[in-house]
């Protein structure tokens, strides 16, 4: 995972994780990266400090340097994505075939995760079809 501080075209900066530097030039090219407090998706990445990379050995040594505020915010997006995770149905590559039912009144109305390409996303979003993405954490991965 790699974390950018990114900018909106109204100069709200906030930050952002991907997989790669590319996964973020994609999302940015489908229009799936917003600003959360406007809601633009004219997004680009901000002036941030090189990250210096150490050893497992001490990396595991030495805590996460959080301020107590990202701390909080870390732990809430947490238990927000915990939250959607317990009371959504995992439908997995089915998503955008589950979203597009639900959304046409095919199936019952319910909260569902899972899995879909950018193109698929992008294609469910011009459809009219709410989506958002949920961020993976680190300890989702292992």
């Amino acid at each position: 995972m790699i974390t950018f501080n990114l900018r909106c075209d109204k100069d709200h900066e906030f930050e952002g994780w991907f997989s790669s530097g590319s996964d973020f030039d994609k999302q940015c090219e489908n229009g799936l990266v917003e600003c959360p407090m406007c809601g633009s998706r004219e997004i680009e990445k901000a002036l941030m400090a090189p990250a210096v990379k150490v050893s497992r050995e001490t990396a595991s040594q030495q805590p996460l340097a959080l301020d107590p505020e990202k701390r909080e915010m870390m732990r809430k997006l947490r238990e927000m994505v915990k939250a959607v995770r317990e009371k959504a149905e995992d439908v997995g590559e089915r998503f955008p075939e589950e979203a597009r039912k639900i959304h046409h009144g095919e199936t019952e109305a319910r909260g569902i995760i899972g899995k879909a390409s950018g193109e698929e996303a992008r294609a469910l979003i011009e459809e009219g079809i709410e989506i958002a993405p949920l961020p993976e954490f680190p300890e989702d991965l292992s």
